[in-house]
């Protein structure tokens, strides 16, 4: 329970996965530019109520340790099979510790339900809630500007994550550009959100590189004007005008990803969108969907060869 408090034993904050309802992605940049070969985007970002847990303690011995584990309802666990220190949550601690100058033991354990590789920014949003965390269990004099430049060596998404206000608030929707650095908040989008997830993950890296050979060259300014003119459009959300850039890169990357996004939107009768780098995809259903065709929706999904789940927007309430 959040309560705001570092003489609090544990505290607990909610790490939220996110869609992209839309995802402009630039060339990739020249070599005289800050960020050379990164991609530049414009992409209109929405936090979903799936979440990770993520439970942290001062240690009473020792430096402290990172667990991390799948909670029972995970919809799709995997393996754990990368090294502790390469996790984005005990990066995010030690790049805390050096920016302070002294140790900061702590116990984190941090329980998944948000798929890893499909998109929907994971480990970014546990990095951002373990530097929130970090600095209310020891009272650290860091402000929110300070966490958002720390948090550029983490990763693009990160910052998405860091919202000024409450700590266990969810993040507001926002527009986001730059190679990520640069976010506009927006409006809140209330929609319930089918979420297709296949049993594979499509790595960042090699879908960036795929897209540099299909797709680059595009002018980066059109998609921006696109993300722009759906969130000033939103409402209702017009479906068929979501796009993500990074698609068909994804279904190189994942041969399997497209036939199963063709059979659910031939099944529903809409369209059905991949978010971030794949693999995972959404679908926004109409106002008023009953139990009954809610659960058709998900047995659709899985006859397509994935699993589904419902999820909403997340409304930030503080």
């Amino acid at each position: 329970m959040m309560r705001g408090a570092n003489h609090q034993s544990v505290l607990t904050l909610k790490a939220r996965a996110k869609i992209n309802l839309a995802l402009g992605v630039s060339s990739p940049l020249p070599p005289d530019h800050a960020h050379p070969g990164f991609h530049e985007i414009a992409s209109w970002m929405v936090a979903l109520e799936l979440c990770d847990d993520l439970h942290i303690a001062r240690a009473t011995q020792g430096p402290g340790q990172l667990q991390i584990s799948w909670a029972a309802d995970a919809p799709r666990p995997s393996p754990i099979d990368w090294p502790i220190e390469s996790d984005l949550v005990h990066r995010a601690w030690k790049i805390l510790e050096a920016a302070c100058g002294h140790a900061l033991p702590v116990n984190i354990a941090l329980v998944k339900r948000v798929p890893v590789g499909g998109g929907l920014g994971g480990g970014s949003a546990d990095a951002a809630m373990a530097l929130v965390a970090l600095t209310l269990l020891f009272d650290l004099p860091i402000r929110h500007q300070e966490l958002r430049h720390l948090s550029a060596q983490l990763g693009s998404d990160v910052a998405f994550f860091l919202d000024a206000g409450a700590p266990d608030a969810c993040p507001r929707p926002a527009l986001v550009t730059g190679v990520g650095d640069w976010v506009e908040r927006t409006a809140p989008v209330q929609s319930d959100v089918l979420l297709i997830i296949p049993p594979f993950g499509c790595p960042t890296r090699p879908v960036y590189q795929a897209f540099d050979t299909l797709l680059a060259g595009k002018p980066h300014e059109a998609g921006l004007r696109r993300v722009r003119a759906l969130i000033e459009n939103q409402v209702p959300i017009w479906e068929r005008e979501l796009f993500n850039d990074l698609t068909p890169a994804a279904a190189v990357v994942a041969p399997a990803l497209e036939p199963i996004r063709m059979q659910v939107s031939a099944a529903l009768k809409r369209p059905v969108h991949v978010t971030g780098s794949g693999s995972c995809m959404f679908a926004l259903p109409q106002a008023g969907l009953d139990e009954a065709t809610r659960s058709s929706w998900v047995r659709i999904a899985a006859q397509a060869g994935g699993c589904a789940i419902w999820t909403r927007c997340a409304i930030r309430t503080a």
